[in-house]
Formats: C-alpha cells, structure tokens, sequence
C-alpha cells in the first residue's frame, strides 16, 4: 500500500494536506554509451570530417610534400594527442560537459568552458552550410549529363569554355576571360555571388530548403541524446571509409595519377626553413583533432568510470592522421589525372577548401566514365563527413547547457526542446550565408570564429590549468584510477612544458604573420568586415580572461585567499582508491578514539559500539 502523508489533526481535517505535489516529475539518468565501439566510432566521426580530405593533402603538396610530415608528427606527439587525451580524460572522469567540468576542476578556469562553447556555437552557424552545398550538389548529380560538364544550361556566359574539349580541335585558342562550366556552376548557380559583403542580396530558397534538410538530419540524429547517436554513427562514421576506399581505388587506377600522387609526396626539406609551414601544420593538427571545442570532453563525459580511454585516443589519434595520409592519395590521384586530360601542370588545378570539393573535383569527375555515379558517391562521402562533425558539435553545446542546469533540461522532453531550440536558432543564423553575399559571410566565420588563433589561445589555458593549477601528478593519479595503470611520463611534460611552449609560440607566430582575408584572393573586405572578424575571434578568447577577473572581484577575503579558494577542487570529485583508503583510515582512527574515551561526537551524543546495543 502506498504511504499517505499525515492528516490535519489540527484543523480536524481527514484528508491530507497538498503541502507536496502528488506526482513529482523525475529528473532523467545523464545516461551513458551502450558499449565502447559507439564511443570510438562517435569520436571517430567527429575529428574525421572534410579537413582530412580536402585541407591536409592540399598542405602537404603546397609545403614540401613528405617533408611537411616532420612538422606535423613534432605536432601530433607534442600538441595533437596530449591535448587530445586531456580533454577526453577530463570528461570521463567528472561526467560533466564542457562548461562543468572545469568548473569543478578549478572555479577560476571556468572560462575556458564558456570560450569553447562559444567557439562551438559559432561553428554551427556556418559549419552545416557546406553540407548544404553537398546536398545541392547531390541533388544534381541525378542527371544523365551533370550539369556542370557543359556550357548549355541558362546560368552559363558567352565566356563558358568547356576545356576538356580542346584537345579534340586543332589550334584550339582559349578566348580572353574564359571559364570553365564547373566553375560558373559554382558562382552562377550555387553561390550567384553578388559584388562584396555589402551587397547581400535575395536569399537563394532552393539551397535554404538544403540547409533546413540538413539541419532535420542533424537533429533526429541527436535527439536522445547518446541513445539514438550511438546508433548513427555505426552509418555516418563508416560509411565514408567505404566512398574513400572506392574513389582511391579508381583514382589510382587513371591515366596521370602516378604524376598526381608524385606532387602529393615528392620530398622539398628546403620549405622546412619557411615558418609557415610549421604553422601549417600546427593549425591543421588543432582543426582536425577537434581540440579545444569541448566535444571530446561531452563525448567522454558518457564513458564508463573505468574505460581506458588512453588507448582508446592514441588508437583514434592514429587514425585521424592515417585517414588523411590515405585520403591524399584518392584526391591527388584524380587531381593527377585531370591535369593529364587538361595538358596543364597539377598545380593549376591543385587547391584546397571549398575549392577542391567543389571545383576540382566535380571537374574530374565529369571527365569518368559514368560521371554521375562517381559524383553521387563523392558528394554522399561529403555529406556524411560534414553530417557527424556536425552533429557532434551540437551534441556538445547541448551537453554543456543540460550539464548547467540540469534540474531544467533533465526532464521528459525539454532535452529535445533545447536541442530543436539550438538547430532553429542555428537554422536562422545560416540563412544569411546562402544569400548572393552569403560566401563573403561564410568565409568571415571560417577565417576568424574558428581560427587556429582562437584554438591555440583555448589550448595554452587548458594545459596550464591541468599541469600546474590542479597538478599534472594528481591529474594522472585520477588517470590511474581509471585506466588501472600510468600512462608514460611524456604526455605529462607536455602538459607542463612542450605543449603550452609550442601553443604560445604558434600563437604569437600568427599574430606577427597576421594578413587580412581576401575572398579568392583578390576582393578586400570593408573596414567594418575586418572588424566583425575580429569581433568573432575575440567573442571566445575573452571569456578567459573576463571569467577570471569575475571571479576574483566577486569573491570575498584577501586576494590571496580568493584565489587559493577559487582554484581549489570541487569536493564532488571522484576520490582515488589512494584518497578513499586514507579517508577510511582517518575516519576509524576518529571512531576509535571516541569509543576509548567516550567523549561525545559532535551531534552530541556518546558513540556505542555494536557489541553494547541489544539489536
């Protein structure tokens, strides 16, 4: 029988009073993932994404081919997998997300939470828009002649030149300011740029109906949380391994793709003298490991106490890096080739960014034979790639927030409210990109919101917390309670030394190399677009800084005691095995000494022991 509360004897009443609700709504279990494999394949899913096909090979040729390895191995030991492992190993051992978990580490370096969602929030704005791209682009690759193989369609110009035809006519003679079709595809029909970032222009409803497509997947692929993105990544995180395997398989396979594959490796140890390249490959690690954006601390937040998420992360960090290795060889082998069919050197057609996925490589792939299959497989790899990086950086924002408030968001339906609140604010935001001007917006974001620069600055604070305010030895004695063993010492100097050395040193790099953008490397932007990036930029560096002054003043004591306060642990912590026996042994020590004197505790009243009760 259900136990009622008691009547109003007082008042005579014999019904109870409605002091308490009748029902009291639970707060839902943060929840955890099934198994490993939909960690792994989630993490997977998020640092594997269109960095590792369409920035690193084009890096790799343009700074000395196998030379540019040295750089980005000396970064991937020093930066890349220590900072990887941190954020990784934060999560799993508080259970927090990215704002939390530092706020239980030390309540001083809360910023650096707040900094890495703001670095999140921005990259949702404009991230999705490439998948619209891709979606645009698969929608046209249904077509029995893809429509950026020919001049013959209503966006073309009199200046529209189909090159791959030159070799068939006899001193053939390229007009003055002639394009190609794939080009004026890309400007005409799916950009239709307009003149500058002043001049926005309509919005383009056919690629905002892609976007909104894309924003429904993103959704509906998180909105259970881990119980339905454990699930999805079993598909989006294997499935573009799939399409690179078959797009290298024929790549290598064409006529001039040896030469290709040649410019992608062949060794220049002279551009090592060159520092850029050794900011090349700094920035490329921070971007592809998805350092710094409190995803990995979300993800492993839903770890098991006891997971070994040091393997777990060099066995991704490897993973990440071999994906872009292999990927090189599939873009630069069709790269080899339609510089084969174009009779021009392969460093006319090489290029990176948007550039490559959708320039240079619709253009080789409308010179195949059945050209529209091979462009629907590269743009599904493409979608798929952008689709879980993307997913998981809202997964993480979302993470974050319930973590803050979880008596609000932990309750039946309000996580998927959050989650559908975040996908139609960012839904919003990105309808300004898929204007005519939007690309001048989109490139403004890309530029400075998540810029190496905002990283490295992320980085530098995060490591010195670890190593030198809560303690890089405490930090691995947690580790070892976890894992069940140390990982080697080299990770822990990184933390202490190399790693916020290198950050610092990279940072400052690029601020004394500091060059304004320029959209195609010709159009300057206005002074107020200059400044909107650095607004961008500065929106989550300052949340360091700004946390820590915050803190300070609203705290009370001398400064001393302040900051001895604020940079204290949370006592919520998870104690070692080492900090429970010694408690143990602290506390039996007290209940012995109070049973031999019989002095009272500090309720007041006299300990008994069990042999003196009657129970």
């Amino acid at each position: 029988m259900e136990s009622k509360p008691p009547a109003d004897i007082a008042n005579g009443h014999n019904q109870a009073l409605d002091v308490y609700p009748k029902s009291k709504e639970k707060i839902e279990d943060r929840g955890q993932w099934n198994n490993k494999l939909e960690f792994v394949l989630s993490v997977a899913g998020e640092i594997i994404g269109l960095g590792n096909v369409w920035r690193f090979p084009y890096l790799c040729y343009r700074n000395g081919g196998g030379a540019f390895f040295i750089p980005y191995l000396i970064f991937l030991f020093t930066c890349g997998i220590p900072v990887f492992f941190l954020e990784t190993a934060l999560g799993q051992y508080t259970s927090e997300g990215g704002v939390t978990s530092w706020r239980k580490i030390s309540p001083l370096f809360e910023g650096i939470g707040y900094a890495t969602q703001v670095i999140v929030a921005l990259l949702n704005f404009y991230y999705i828009i490439v998948l619209a791209w891709g979606i645009f682009y698969l929608s046209n690759s249904f077509t029995w002649e893809l429509p950026w193989a020919s001049c013959n369609n209503t966006w073309n110009t009199g200046s529209c030149v189909e090159f791959q035809k030159r070799n068939e006519t006899y001193n053939w003679t390229a007009p003055a300011n002639a394009t190609s079709p794939v080009i004026e595809f890309w400007e005409k029909r799916v950009l239709r740029i307009s003149s500058g970032i002043d001049h926005i222009g309509i919005l383009h409803w056919d690629l905002a109906l892609c976007l909104l497509l894309a924003w429904v997947m993103c959704y509906f692929c998180i909105w259970k949380g881990v119980k339905s993105t454990g699930k999805v990544v079993y598909f989006t995180a294997t499935f573009p391994y799939v399409m690179l395997v078959i797009l290298m398989i024929r790549g290598v396979t064409l006529p001039g793709a040896a030469e290709g594959i040649k410019f992608y490796l062949y060794p220049d140890l002279s551009r090592l003298a060159d520092p850029q390249v050794w900011m090349d490959a700094g920035t490329q690690i921070f971007f592809s490991f998805a350092i710094c954006l409190g995803c990995l601390t979300a993800l492993g937040s839903y770890n098991k106490y006891n997971n070994n998420c040091y393997r777990d992360c060099l066995c991704l960090c490897f993973l990440n890096s071999g994906t872009s290795f292999i990927a090189g060889f599939a873009i630069f082998s069709i790269l080899g080739f339609m510089a084969y069919e174009q009779q021009v050197p392969i460093s006319e057609v090489a290029e990176s960014g948007p550039g490559l996925a959708f320039i240079a490589y619709p253009r080789a792939v409308s010179m195949m034979p059945f050209s529209s299959l091979w462009a629907c497989f590269f743009f599904i790899m493409i979608v798929l790639l952008g689709l879980d990086s993307q997913f998981v950086c809202v997964e993480s924002l979302v993470t974050a927030l319930v973590d803050m408030f979880p008596s609000v968001f932990r309750r039946k339906n309000r996580r998927e409210l959050l989650i559908l609140g975040i996908c139609v604010v960012s839904y919003f935001m990105g309808l300004i990109m898929i204007t005519e001007g939007g690309m001048y917006v989109f490139q403004l974001f890309d530029y400075y919101a998540a810029s190496g620069m905002c990283l490295l600055f992320v980085a530098i604070f995060e490591t010195v917390c670890i190593a030198w305010v809560y303690g890089a030895d405490r930090f691995y004695d947690n580790i070892e309670d976890m894992i069940g063993y140390r990982p080697g010492p080299l990770i822990k100097y990184c933390w202490m030394f190399f790693t916020p050395a290198v950050c610092a040193g990279t940072f400052a790099f690029s601020l004394i190399k500091y060059t304004p953008l320029k959209y195609n490397k010709s159009y300057v932007y206005p002074w107020w677009g200059y400044a909107l990036g650095w607004l961008l930029a500065l929106s989550s560096m300052v949340c360091i800084p700004l946390w820590i002054i915050y803190k300070i003043a609203t705290s009370k004591g001398t400064l001393r005691e302040r900051i001895g306060r604020l940079i204290r642990p949370s006592e919520d912590l998870p104690k070692t095995k080492k900090e429970q026996e010694k408690l143990l042994a602290i506390f039996a020590s007290d209940n012995s000494l109070h049973q031999q004197d019989g002095d009272p505790s500090r309720e007041g009243f006299v300990l008994v022991t069990d042999k003196e009760t009657n129970c």
